[in-house]
């Protein structure tokens, strides 16, 4: 068997999701639903590349993936962390924003490509904020849960003209994120930072 046969090709692929999701510790389903890798074959992937390796550990997260959307709009730092992941989740196609702000999956339901360019959002997130405080499993939720436009949804910003994210539910003052911290600087309040 030579592993550039194409026949070959599909399994290599989802075994490389893999290795990556775990990488970002996601849990066993989101893994599950990007490769189709069953949960035994994901432990086993775990077990077999990452349980004894040296350096940091990677930890497996157990239970359901976070549901719940008050994280994302918890204070302005949150907020604009959320809003970063969305725009970095329409500049790898798998959101679209239509002339009237809703947001549309680019995908009808997760595979490899989708999980790779999932991965690809989530790493320069990383990159883009000093201390990241969404993990893996909350960049999952928040794809999941932007996409139908219930409880978050985008809002722009009068001063800047910035979309940003939203509770739909709560009073909006069209007032982005960044221009919330800088007015709270301006203003000589001390803005709400985020816990170490």
């Amino acid at each position: 068997m030579r592993l550039t046969d194409d026949r070959y090709a599909s399994e290599r692929c989802r075994f490389e999701l893999a290795l990556r999701m775990i990488r970002h510790e996601a849990r066993t389903r989101t893994i599950r639903d990007c490769t189709g890798l069953s949960d035994d074959r994901i432990r086993k992937v775990y077990a077999t590349y990452f349980r004894d390796q040296r350096g940091p550990q990677i930890r497996r997260r157990r239970g359901k993936s976070p549901q719940q959307v008050t994280l994302f709009v918890k204070n302005p730092f949150y907020q604009l962390e959320a809003s970063t992941l969305v725009a970095l989740f329409c500049a790898n196609l798998l959101l679209r924003i239509d002339h009237e702000n809703a947001i549309h999956p680019c995908w009808p339901r997760p595979d490899v490509e989708y999980g790779h360019r999932l991965c690809r959002a989530f790493e320069t997130y990383q990159l883009l904020h000093r201390r990241p405080q969404l993990n893996f499993e909350w960049a999952w939720n928040l794809l999941q849960n932007i996409s139908r436009n219930d409880e978050l949804v985008l809002s722009i910003c009068t001063d800047c003209n910035t979309r940003y994210v939203q509770d739909a539910y709560a009073l909006d003052h069209h007032t982005c994120p960044g221009c919330e911290i800088a007015r709270q600087r301006r203003c000589g309040k001390r803005a709400t930072a985020i816990p170490a």
